[in-house]
């Protein structure tokens, strides 16, 4: 069911068709089912505002609020009834400061203040309820008498979604789709953060921006904390979590590039068949054990007593290891340049802390003389030192 606060010639809000007792009718007559309220209205009676907001908030039915065109004073009350509250593109959404057209005495008058303070705060608890703003923000709204487009109600959180006749896009849909590329670890802490916060379900494409590379920091903080990686006979893999069958493993450290089709050996003796980035099958390669001593190892492994197939694994496994011992050995040697640059620095900062040109004032050494200053009265020319001599009857 539909129901329409669009002002008339003689009515607005509080009068007619946009009385809280009309409004009252057709809630009624809708009798629970679900009801779509669209407004286009200058205000009103603040009084019939919260009223019809009242009714609108205990209907049993889903209400949903639409801002056609304007929502403006009493109006904005009713619009943040909705449920789900949709704003067109073009519609424009206003708030102020309640407003008594009485008059008196100051007694009357300062009851009339006191009467609009309470119903502002009053107004101002619609519009923090439905925002999440705190009170000295919305406030400052109210008193600022603010003009909202459907963008800035947006940002500001007094709607949900705005329509512009295309399919409506919210924030949840916008991050999944930025995350949906990403392993399957992040995905759940990324739907965790949407599910707890409802208030990311908004058109708003400028806090998609900033919320994405928020998004990349978290993921890159995951990915430090849960990246691990095991060297093979073919390089590096990487992976989340426990290495087992089903395990994703990758090719690069941010955990994007899927790992080739193929059958990869440990430094261990382990071969892990990977087929399209996930782990197939984990086995232990068995090989015969003989007497002979890893340095000897290069020898044996052509003598006749061995299958070509043992050859071949203990190879895979010799090809492990080595990757394994150049990973430890590039650690090593990256780690022994930034100790010699720390060393170098901290050599130039005690040269730097020890430098010093003084010299004592007294000894012949001192140059004090040569370097100070003459004062800028004293006369530089022979001519003018003979005439200061007789000037002080030297």
């Amino acid at each position: 069911m539909k129901i329409y606060l669009y002002d008339t010639e003689t009515d607005c809000i509080g009068s007619g068709s946009l009385s809280s007792a009309y409004i009252k009718t057709q809630l009624d007559a809708a009798a629970g089912a679900d009801v779509e309220v669209h407004i286009s209205s200058v205000g009103g009676s603040a009084f019939d505002a919260i009223a019809i907001y009242d009714l609108l908030k205990k209907y049993p039915g889903v209400v949903t609020t639409y801002i056609d065109a304007l929502a403006a004073s009493a109006a904005s009350v009713i619009a943040m009834a909705g449920s789900k509250i949709v704003m067109s593109k073009y519609a424009l959404l206003m708030i102020h400061k309640p407003m008594v057209g009485s008059g008196g005495n100051a007694d009357e008058l300062l009851k009339d203040v006191q009467m609009l303070n309470v119903v502002q705060s009053r107004l101002a608890q619609i519009y923090m309820d439905r925002s999440g703003l705190d009170e000295a923000t919305v406030n400052s709204l109210i008193n600022s008498v603010t003009w909202m487009t459907a963008d800035q109600a947006l940002d500001l959180g007094f709607v949900d979604t705005i329509e512009d006749y295309s399919q409506t896009i919210i924030n949840s849909a916008l991050i999944k789709k930025y995350t949906d590329t990403a392993p399957a670890v992040y995905q759940r802490c990324i739907n965790k953060i949407l599910t707890n916060k409802s208030n990311m379900n908004m058109d708003n494409r400028e806090l998609i921006e900033r919320t994405t590379s928020v998004l990349d920091k978290i993921m890159n903080f995951f990915k430090r904390v849960v990246n691990k990686q095991i060297i093979t006979d073919k390089g590096t893999l990487h992976h989340a979590g426990e290495m087992a069958e089903g395990c994703d493993v990758y090719q690069d450290e941010e955990l994007t590039e899927p790992a080739v089709t193929d059958t990869y050996t440990t430094a261990e003796g382990k071969q892990l068949s990977v087929k399209d980035g996930k782990v197939q099958k984990i086995a232990q390669v068995e090989i015969a054990d003989d007497d002979e001593s890893e340095e000897d190892m290069p020898i044996s492994l052509f003598k006749p007593s061995k299958k070509p197939a043992e050859v071949q694994n203990k190879l895979k496994q010799i090809k492990a290891r080595l990757h394994a011992q150049n990973a430890l050995l590039n650690e090593a040697k990256a780690a022994l340049e930034h100790a010699q640059a720390r060393l170098n620095k901290t050599h130039e900062e005690i040269r730097n802390e020890i430098k010093s040109d003084f010299k004592p004032q007294g000894s012949k050494r001192s140059s004090k003389a040569k370097t100070e200053t003459q004062p800028f009265f004293a006369p530089q020319s022979t001519l003018a030192q003979n005439a200061v001599k007789r000037a002080v009857g030297k």
